[in-house]
């Protein structure tokens, strides 16, 4: 890490706040960005989506740092310009985040990422899905503008589950640590192994137990309707109905 990066981090806190037209951070996230970058360690491989002052700090923090953005309101233009940019440590993929995540292949593990791309729902939601299996143990994951009810959303989430330690709050930027805790397999389900529905999976066991241990499980009405609802169309199409008007009691 080099030792003038106090001063770039002021360079950079400096600029406008319309210094380009999709949004900035504050001088308090860049310092706490480059606070918790610094306890990490040698940072090899950093990602964000959506480009801008955070830009700036990573390719002084990072050996390896991919942007995935569009140049909206000149984002990634202005980047390039800044006499505080390093070329040479930075990769753009450009275009809509939507489109480039799914295609994108990551080679090395991430020390550190950013999402801050587009803020509809769902697609911080798809961003942080292409982005936490590759996340290493003790790396950072920073989630902005949480104040956005969808985001905030996916803050509760990720806070109420195991594989993240959220380290603090600054402007709405979450700052996470990846924790040793096993991976949620991207490809699988496991919802029932998720913090945020710890509660409604115990109450739904809890509402199964007393009729195992009555020999009548299966007559549940409240569970077998819970299973009906949250199995996948195609699966329940595979279900007689002879079969469905049993077991649901109809």
């Amino acid at each position: 890490m080099e030792v003038k990066i106090n001063e770039v981090i002021e360079e950079i806190a400096r600029l406008p706040q319309d210094w380009h037209g999709a949004g900035t951070v504050s001088h308090p996230v860049l310092e706490t960005i480059w606070k918790h970058a610094e306890a990490l360690g040698e940072i090899q491989r950093s990602v964000e989506t959506g480009s801008g002052k955070t830009t700036l700090l990573f390719c002084r923090l990072s050996s390896h740092h991919t942007v995935f953005a569009c140049d909206f309101g000149n984002s990634i233009s202005k980047v390039r310009e800044s006499s505080l940019f390093k070329k040479e440590r930075v990769v753009f993929v450009e275009g809509p985040t939507q489109r480039t995540l799914p295609t994108y292949t990551f080679d090395h593990p991430l020390c550190l990422a950013l999402i801050d791309g587009p803020h509809g729902y769902p697609f911080p939601d798809m961003e942080y899905y292409y982005f936490y299996p590759q996340i290493k143990e003790g790396g950072l994951l920073l989630v902005d503008d949480i104040q956005i009810p969808s985001i905030r959303r996916m803050y509760d989430i990720i806070e109420a589950g195991e594989m993240f330690d959220l380290l603090e709050v600054v402007d709405n930027m979450a700052f996470f640590r990846r924790t040793a805790a096993p991976l949620i397999n991207p490809y699988g389900d496991n919802w029932w192994l998720q913090g945020y529905n710890k509660a409604a999976y115990e109450a739904m066991m809890n509402c199964r137990k007393p009729q195992e241990e009555s020999g009548n499980a299966i007559q549940s009405p409240s569970f077998m309707q819970f299973l009906a609802k949250n199995t996948p169309a195609f699966a329940r199409a595979l279900v007689p109905r002879k079969v469905k008007r049993r077991l649901l009691g109809k």
